[in-house]
């Protein structure tokens, strides 16, 4: 049924045991200006198979069932009837009890035998749109704290490069998935030590949501607090696997990173990569993918050591880091089809004239562009990394 202008009636499920009572109610909310579909349940038990067939928006319920008494009724309604509202309805003596049943989580109230047509529907309809304010209301606040939650998550997987004198320029973003508001488990962090090496690590936690990202954040940390330590490369990746190991929620979840030094002389990068995709290296306005021989991922149950890899930049070079919610993207059309490193190196040339930010968010703008909207993209991290040439 719909009303005039062409909405779906709100449902309301009559829960009454007495027949009278039940031919009372119907008759004064066809009385009332209230218009909706009405549905009459004699027991409990009926009112639940009502409510797993189709939605209702108010239960008006009367406490005295034959297979629940008083408040026990009020409460097996409520968890039956998921957001609905809850009116009870009460004996000309039991006023106190529509009170109570009040306190304890319906909307409203009304005694039987002093509702009159207009009242009754008036009632239902405060009690529906109560109902949705409260909902309302709740939904906001999970919101609120969902975005302080991401912001705390944010400053732990995303934090400020920790530069100090070396002529580097750094351009960092980071993208959501559009699935999901929390953010995942990419990280990147950028240190420069008091020996003048630029250190740079990108890495993502295998799976979506805040175990992840509060996974991410640990090792993120102690990433930093290893290489303020000195302890680099291949040893590096072994104690983060080693917190890796301690600290996930299940033996299934692994990371891959990328974990780099670019030495003093500005043409050297060393890099360890445990299972993480390659990268991009700038040469003025020319990019190349480079791919330095890695080792597994941390957190697999494999025994191996991560080998260095050594590429070599002209002067003012630099490099582009990610994760791979990069490029593991679909292209449109009906075949299943991936963008893929040779899609992303293809889109990197063509901006590789602009430097710093503007080429990060035109390779960003430029993936999205050339694949299919897709809800389920993975998240997105990206740390550019380039040397000033002298004046």
């Amino acid at each position: 049924m719909v009303s005039g202008d062409g909405h779906a009636l709100p449902l309301v499920l009559l829960v009454e045991d007495d027949p009278q009572d039940a031919l009372i109610v119907r008759e004064l909310l066809e009385d009332s200006a209230f218009a909706v579909r009405l549905e009459w349940a004699r027991s409990l038990d009926e009112a639940r198979h009502a409510l797993s067939r189709q939605r209702a928006q108010c239960v008006l319920l009367d406490l005295g069932l034959p297979d629940a008494q008083d408040l026990s009724a009020l409460a097996a309604m409520r968890e039956a009837s998921g957001d609905a509202a809850v009116v009870v309805l009460t004996g000309l003596s039991e006023e106190q009890a529509g009170l109570a049943a009040v306190a304890a989580g319906a909307q409203d109230y009304l005694v039987k035998g002093r509702a009159e047509g207009e009242w009754l529907g008036r009632t239902l309809r405060y009690a529906i749109q109560r109902k949705q304010a409260e909902h309302a209301s709740v939904a906001l606040q999970a919101e609120r704290m969902r975005a302080k939650e991401n912001a705390r998550l944010e400053r732990g997987l995303l934090p400020t490069p920790l530069l100090q004198q070396m002529p580097i320029e750094a351009a960092t973003r980071y993208r959501a998935s559009r699935d999901s508001g929390t953010l995942g488990g990419d990280f990147f962090d950028i240190v420069e030590s008091d020996d003048k090496v630029v250190h740079a690590v990108i890495g993502d936690v295998c799976g979506h949501g805040p175990d992840e990202a509060a996974l991410g954040v640990c090792l993120r940390i102690a990433w930093r607090t290893l290489v303020l330590s000195g302890v680099t490369g291949a040893a590096q990746l072994r104690q983060l696997e080693r917190i890796l190991r301690a600290e996930r929620a299940s033996s299934e979840i692994f990371v891959t990173m990328s974990t780099l030094m670019l030495e003093p002389d500005q043409r050297t990068v060393r890099v360890w990569r445990a299972g993480h995709p390659g990268f991009l290296v700038h040469s003025g306005d020319e990019v190349s993918w480079a791919e330095p021989e890695q080792g597994p991922a941390l957190g697999l149950p494999i025994e191996a050591d991560w080998p260095q890899g050594l590429v070599e930049l002209p002067e003012g070079g630099g490099l582009t880091l990610f994760t791979d919610g990069l490029f593991e993207r679909r292209l449109p059309g009906a075949e299943p089809r991936w963008l893929g490193e040779e899609g992303l190196l293809e889109v990197a040339r063509r901006w590789a004239h602009l430097s710093g930010e503007e080429f990060v968010d035109a390779l960003i703008a430029g993936t999205e562009e050339a694949t299919a909207p897709d809800a389920s993209a993975d998240d997105v991290a990206v740390v550019h990394l380039r040397w000033r040439e002298e004046s």
